[in-house]
C-alpha cells in the first residue's frame, strides 16, 4: 500500500478518535481505513493503537510516530499547495520598498503598466533612502542601489548606472571649471542631506587614488531631482547618478564638472528574503522590472 495513505489513515484515526469517524473524514470505508492501518503496523513492526470496544487511542510509539507523521502530512499538504498558487494567478498585495530617486524618476513612471498587467495585484511602494529589513519590516522586496553588503538576501541585477558631478555651462563660466580634485574646494557644492556620508564625496583620481572631498557648500537636499534642478540653474556642482542627469547632459544643460576623472558605476538591484519558493506576485514584479530595464544604464537613461 501506499505509504503516505497508511500514514494519513493513522494519523486520522487519532485525531477523530476511531476508524468510524476517519472513514468519513477521508471519505472511505471504514474496512479500508483498518487495512492501511494494519498495513502500517505489520511494516513497521509496532502496534500504534490501542483498540478496545469503545474507543481507539495511540499507543505510546504510536504517539511518538504521530507526531513526527502530522509533520509530514502537513508538508505534503503545503507542497500540494505551493504548486497550486505557483499555477495560479499572481494576485494580493506587494509591498516595495525603493530608494527615492529610482522610485521617482524610474519606477514610478513604469508602474502603471505593471498594474494593468496584473490587475489582482495591489502595490504599496514606499520611497525612501533608510536600509529596511525585509521580513521584520514586511516588504517583500526592495530597489537598492550600489554595493550589496547582506549576503543573506536574494538578488537581481537589473542595470547599471554611472555617478558623476555635473554643473550647468553658465556655472563653469562664472567661476571656472575644475581640472583636479583639489580645485573642488573652491566651488559651490551641492549635496544630499539624508545621508550620512553625503558630505564627503568619495572620488577616485587618474591615477587610482582613493579620495575624499568634504563638500561645504550652498544647498543641501534629500531629493537628487531637486539637486539636478539646482545644478541645472547654476547654483553649483551636483554628484549625481546617472540615471538623474543624463537628459540633462544630452540636452546640455549640464556638462561633467571633470571629465577625465574615472567613472564610477554602481549596480541597481532587486533584493528580496531567501528561500526557495517565490510568490507568484514577488515573480511577476521581479520579471516585469527585468523586462522594463533590460536597455538601460549606465549612460542610457
Amino acid at each position: 500500500m501506499d505509504r503516505l495513505t497508511e500514514m494519513e489513515a493513522f494519523a486520522t484515526v487519532v485525531d477523530q478518535g476511531g476508524f468510524t469517524d476517519a472513514a468519513r473524514k477521508m471519505g472511505i470505508s471504514k474496512s479500508a481505513v483498518s487495512k492501511h492501518v494494519s498495513s502500517l503496523e505489520g511494516r513497521l513492526g509496532a502496534r500504534l493503537l490501542n483498540r478496545t470496544t469503545r474507543r481507539v487511542s495511540p499507543t505510546e510509539i504510536g504517539l511518538a510516530y504521530y507526531d513526527r507523521a502530522r509533520r509530514v502530512l502537513n508538508d505534503a499538504g503545503e507542497a500540494d499547495s505551493l504548486v497550486t498558487s505557483m499555477q495560479g494567478v499572481p494576485s494580493g498585495q506587494l509591498q516595495v520598498s525603493v530608494e527615492t530617486d529610482f522610485g521617482v524618476n524610474l519606477l514610478s513612471p513604469v508602474i502603471g503598466g505593471f498594474l494593468q498587467e496584473f490587475p489582482d495585484i495591489n502595490v504599496n511602494m514606499e520611497l525612501n533612502n533608510r536600509y529596511v529589513e525585509l521580513i521584520s519590516e514586511g516588504f517583500d522586496l526592495a530597489i537598492r542601489i550600489g554595493e550589496q553588503e547582506d549576503n543573506t538576501l536574494r538578488t537581481r541585477k537589473l542595470a547599471e548606472t554611472e555617478k558623476c558631478m555635473v554643473g550647468a555651462p553658465s556655472y563653469f563660466e562664472k567661476y571656472g571649471r575644475p581640472e583636479r580634485i583639489d580645485d573642488l574646494n573652491d566651488h559651490k557644492l551641492l549635496h544630499y542631506s539624508n545621508e550620512s556620508s553625503a558630505a564627503v564625496w568619495k572620488l577616485t583620481s587618474p591615477s587610482g587614488e582613493q579620495r575624499q572631498v568634504r563638500t561645504a557648500g550652498w544647498l543641501s537636499v534629500n531629493d537628487g531631482q531637486s539637486l539636478l534642478n539646482a545644478a541645472v540653474s547654476g547654483l553649483g556642482v551636483a554628484y549625481l547618478p546617472s540615471f538623474i542627469y543624463a537628459d540633462a547632459l544630452e540636452k546640455g544643460l549640464v556638462v561633467k564638472a571633470i571629465p577625465d576623472l574615472p567613472v564610477e558605476c554602481q549596480g541597481i538591484y532587486v533584493v528580496y528574503p531567501p528561500g526557495r519558493y517565490v510568490q507568484p506576485k514577488v515573480r511577476a514584479f521581479i520579471d516585469f522590472l527585468i523586462r522594463s530595464f533590460a536597455d538601460k544604464g549606465p549612460t542610457e537613461w
